[in-house]
């Protein structure tokens, strides 16, 4: 016998935000001391999981802090590697 699972239907509203792409702070106005991958891969033009790979091998041009199972990335140190002063 066949199953199918019930049809999800969104309103347009809830698939607009969920597609949305994200804003983020400019660099120059970031006043927190680190962010997360989606934020840094944005700043750096990178693929997140670049930044994912780069903290594994712990080969990349600047090392994110853990915090249980995410990555944080220190806004001092990409603003260093950017070249972006306050």
């Amino acid at each position: 016998m066949l199953t199918t699972t019930p049809a999800v239907h969104h309103s347009q509203d809830a698939r607009r935000e969920a597609t949305a792409p994200q804003k983020f702070t400019p660099l120059e106005l970031e006043t927190r001391p680190t962010v997360d991958t989606a934020a840094t891969a944005y700043y750096l033009r990178k693929a997140q999981q670049t930044l994912r790979i780069w903290a594994c091998k712990e080969n990349g041009p600047i090392r994110p802090i853990r915090v249980g199972a995410h990555l944080h990335w220190k806004t001092d140190d990409i603003r260093k590697l950017l070249g972006v002063s306050l």
